[in-house]
């Protein structure tokens, strides 16, 4: 590109063009002419994208005009195919030798050497490939590249206003009537009827070209400082002052907000010729081709942060209000978006919310974090929902099974309705008795627990009646945080959490990181089957630092109060002597220092590795309290990746291997008189906890939804008979024996 002043001159040769009354083929011939001129091309062409993934050529300046609509490539076919693959440039100073190419005779271009693409880009997916060519072999500069990209999202506007884009794919009809039906991922568990609300997209730019690129520049720069100040305004409120994943979220916010690269990426894009609010569109398409593309869930997630902040900074530009928080919403508000921060959500009345539907989004996301925390059934991976949806639109959401239905026919509705007002009685029923103690009605105590891990799990404490804390995973906390906790961060969780409980127990499980449960800022290797590889436990003995910074953490909340910790995924003795021993010199250094301790610190490992279970008679001596963790237990027990839909549910939890197996590790902690107990997922459904009671065990830990159930199944319940009736079940062949456990319930009127 001639001299320096880049696409300038360019941009404001198209804003001409395009305010001429004319076609839209006009307008788009003489853009292409215009291009190839200003760029010294030899070829310019525009390619758009239509209906099955195909880019049909539109315009062009050098091929053959013959061409034009008709020739045609599939995403992916060819070069143009693969910039639109991929949304990204290609820069190319000998075309034809890519093994991309694809040769099209009917356009002339086999005299053309070399080749510059960049995706038309609009709201982050690609509308269609604008491509230069020439004869000579030459490779284009970064700046050339920058201004055909930014030239492209000019272009992307008027393809657009003309309606020359065509997204839909699918053949299907956006606006139809017509029930629909569609499965996605629970979010956060509930059910919701109600009206669908259409949640705001992004601020539309239509003014694209800067008139003046110093004053852009600074009407940029002031919007940014609004924007950050706004969201330490808001992390002052009330509502999410406290410490916990709230404040955690939105400091990670806050923190892509001050990102300096964000802004010196949007200066430079005024700088191109831009107005503000198209650097930031130009910005955030960029960013959100990329990251749609990313495999790795934590990335993508991040997206939906990213968005809301390009969203607020354009309506700070425009002086546009998010209409739909802010406008009168229904008594029933269910909030249909493409994706949304965690921010956004917070905007609208909570009072008015029953549901959130995303068409992306996973349970880590921070938006889901939030759903969680207002107690509103969401989903997420709710494929085109916000095409299929219009405002006012009756919707059903079931936060437990991931399932929506939009414009429910009166069966479904009818269906849902009841299964509301049952859900509405039996909660009634598990709130009457949430006081009442947990005896069977031969008169054994029960321990029923809860499992957390963040703050807003903690209400539930009281809400479901339960015994106390049986498994509170510390590593959520470290999961959801933008970096690495820092010691005060974790003291004033743990207190928190302590506080909350009161004089119930809580039993703090140390870092279990590693396999499934990534960190975002820990580089890990990638292992061939990381369920059996470096985590939990093993990653603490490897960075005793990591688990050295969490006990003296626990220690320190834990000041004049009664402290339970416990160890994952221990393998053999000398691991958790290893670690025991840590937390010994933690304790010791406390004496020596004369600082305050715990009240007394009990300390304990889960049983998840069966290999454990034959080295028990040289265990139980050291530990206080066992945790029998089910859900890698029965998977390592069987070899059988809970995670694989073709093996998961291959083997039963109620099969005599696996019953017998825990029987045994009752019988050997009884014997030593060491405290057992088990928290994983086999303890939530009443018909399994049922079976773990028939075994011995007396203390068992679900999620809070569980407590109610649970508890009722335990009152309707003689457990004296229920054992008797199960040792004839241990040494049977069946694969199962649910359906002898369930027999047994339903003759002797046993809620499950």
């Amino acid at each position: 590109m001639p001299g320096t002043q880049g696409p300038r001159v360019l941009l404001r040769r198209l804003r001409e063009a395009m305010a001429e009354v004319s076609e839209s083929q006009a307008r788009l011939d003489q853009v292409a002419h215009l291009i190839a001129q200003n760029m010294v091309a030899e070829v310019c062409s525009i390619y758009l994208m239509q209906p099955g993934a195909e880019l049909e050529l539109y315009a062009t300046e050098g091929l053959k005009p013959s061409a034009v609509h008709k020739t045609r490539l599939k995403v992916g076919t060819g070069l143009v195919g693969d910039i639109a693959a991929h949304a990204r440039p290609l820069n190319l100073s000998d075309a034809q030798a890519h093994p991309n190419f694809a040769y099209r005779p009917e356009t002339g271009e086999e005299i053309y050497k070399s080749l510059m693409g960049v995706p038309i880009l609009r709201s982050g997916r690609v509308a269609g490939v604008l491509v230069v060519q020439n004869r000579t072999m030459r490779h284009y500069s970064e700046e050339e590249v920058e201004a055909l990209e930014t030239i492209a999202m000019v272009l992307a506007e008027l393809a657009a206003a003309s309606d020359l884009i065509a997204f839909d794919d699918d053949g299907q009809d956006a606006t139809s009537q017509q029930p629909h039906y569609l499965e996605g991922t629970a979010l956060s568990g509930g059910l919701a009827l109600g009206h669908a609300v259409l949640h705001e997209p992004r601020v539309h730019v239509t003014r694209l070209i800067a008139e003046n690129v110093d004053v852009e520049s600074e009407r940029l720069e002031k919007a940014v400082y609004e924007l950050r100040s706004s969201i330490d305004k808001m992390l002052t409120t009330s509502d999410l002052s406290h410490a916990g994943e709230h404040r955690e979220v939105l400091q990670a916010y806050r923190m892509f907000a001050n990102d300096r690269g964000w802004l010196k990426r949007m200066l430079e894009a005024v700088k191109t010729g831009l107005t503000a609010e198209a650097a930031v569109e130009r910005v955030q398409n960029d960013t959100r081709a990329r990251m749609m593309r990313q495999t790795d869930p934590y990335l993508r997630d991040r997206l939906h942060d990213l968005d809301d902040l390009a969203n607020r900074l354009l309506r700070h530009l425009t002086g546009v209000a998010l209409s739909s928080a802010s406008g009168d919403l229904p008594e029933d508000a269910i909030i249909i978006a493409r994706n949304m921060g965690p921010a956004e959500l917070l905007d609208y009345d909570k009072d008015r919310l029953r549901g959130l539907v995303l068409e992306e989004g996973s349970a880590n996301a921070h938006v889901a974090i939030v759903a969680r925390a207002l107690g509103i059934a969401a989903i997420g991976r709710a494929q085109g929902i916000p095409d299929r949806v219009e405002d006012g639109d009756a919707v059903i959401v079931d936060g437990d099974t991931g399932e929506l239905y939009v414009r429910p026919s009166q069966d479904i509705v009818d269906a849902y309705s009841e299964k509301a007002r049952f859900r509405a009685r039996r909660q009634a029923q598990y709130k009457a008795i949430r006081h009442e103690p947990s005896v069977t009605l031969d008169g054994v105590k029960v321990a029923l627990n809860v499992n957390a891990g963040l703050m807003v799990d903690l209400p539930h404490l009281e809400e479901s009646g339960a015994d106390g804390i049986g498994l509170f995973r510390t590593e959520l906390q470290f999961m959801i945080a933008s970096k690495l906790p820092s010691q005060r961060e974790q003291v004033e969780l743990y207190s928190d959490v302590m506080e909350s409980a009161g004089d119930l127990p809580v039993v703090f499980r140390t870092l279990d990181i590693g396999g499934d449960k990534m960190l975002p800022y820990m580089q890990q290797a990638e292992e061939e089957n990381p369920a059996l590889g470096w985590r939990a436990i093993r990653i603490a003995l490897d960075r005793p630092a990591l688990l050295r910074h969490q006990v003296r953490a626990l220690l320190s909340a834990a000041v004049g109060r009664d402290l339970r910790i416990m160890f994952p995924m221990v393998a053999d003795v000398s691991e958790y002597e290893r670690a025991r021993a840590l937390v010994d010199k933690e304790l010791a250094r406390l004496d020596q220092h004369g600082r305050e301790k715990p009240r007394s610190v009990a300390v304990g490992t889960m049983l998840e590795v069966p290999a454990l279970f034959w080295q028990m008679e040289a265990l139980l001596p050291k530990v206080d309290f066992v945790s029998i963790g089910s859900n890698d237990l029965i998977q390592f027990l069987f070899a059988s990746d809970r995670g694989n839909p073709r093996v998961a549910n291959r083997y039963d939890l109620l099969s005599p291997g696996a019953l017998n197996f825990l029987r045994q590790v009752v019988l050997i902690c009884a014997r030593h008189d060491v405290p057992l107990s088990l928290c994983g997922e086999m303890a939530g459904n009443p018909l399994e906890a049922m079976a773990l009671l028939g075994l011995g065990l007396r203390t068992i830990s679900m999620s809070p939804a569980a407590i109610g159930p649970v508890k009722m199944m335990v009152r309707s319940l003689n457990v004296a008979d229920l054992e008797g009736f199960m040792e004839g079940l241990y040494s049977l062949p069946n694969a199962s024996v649910r359906d002898a456990l369930r027999d047994y319930a339903d003759a002797r009127g046993i809620a499950i």
